[in-house]
C-alpha cells in the first residue's frame, strides 16, 4: 500500500521549533520531488516548501525563508521540515506530498497539526 505518514506535529510556543518527518512506505521517493504544504480551517492550502529529487534544490514560501528548511534521505525514504522561530500564523495542518512530474504520479499525507501558541 502506497502510504505517507507525517509525524513530530504538536503544540508549541511562538519562538519554538518543531521537526516533522514524512515517512513513505510502499514505494520509493528517490523519483519524487518532496512538497510541504499547510492549510488552516477557512483557509486555501499553501506550499511551504518543496525539494528536488536529488536533493539538489529547495523553495520556500517568503513568509517561511529564513526559519524552514526541508531536506530529505533518500536511503531512509524520508523527508523532513525543521520549522524554527515559530510563529501563531504557522498553525495549520501540514501535509507531505510527493510528486513524480514525469508521470504526473502524486500522493499525499494525512497530516499533522502543527499549532503556535502560548
Amino acid at each position: 500500500q502506497v502510504q505517507l505518514v507525517e509525524s513530530g506535529g504538536g503544540l508549541v510556543q511562538p519562538g519554538g521549533s518543531l521537526r516533522l518527518s514524512c515517512a513513505a512506505s510502499g514505494f520509493t521517493i528517490s523519483r519524487y520531488a518532496m512538497r510541504w504544504y499547510r492549510q488552516a480551517p477557512g483557509k486555501e492550502r499553501e506550499l511551504v516548501a518543496g525539494i528536488t529529487s536529488t536533493g539538489g534544490s529547495t523553495t520556500y514560501v517568503d513568509s517561511v525563508k529564513g526559519r524552514f528548511a526541508i531536506s530529505r534521505d533518500n536511503a531512509k525514504n524520508t523527508v523532513y521540515l525543521q520549522m524554527n522561530s515559530l510563529k501563531p500564523e504557522d498553525t495549520a495542518v501540514y501535509y507531505c506530498n510527493a510528486l513524480w512530474g514525469r508521470y504526473g504520479s502524486s500522493y499525499w499525507g494525512q497530516g499533522t497539526q502543527v499549532t503556535v501558541s502560548s
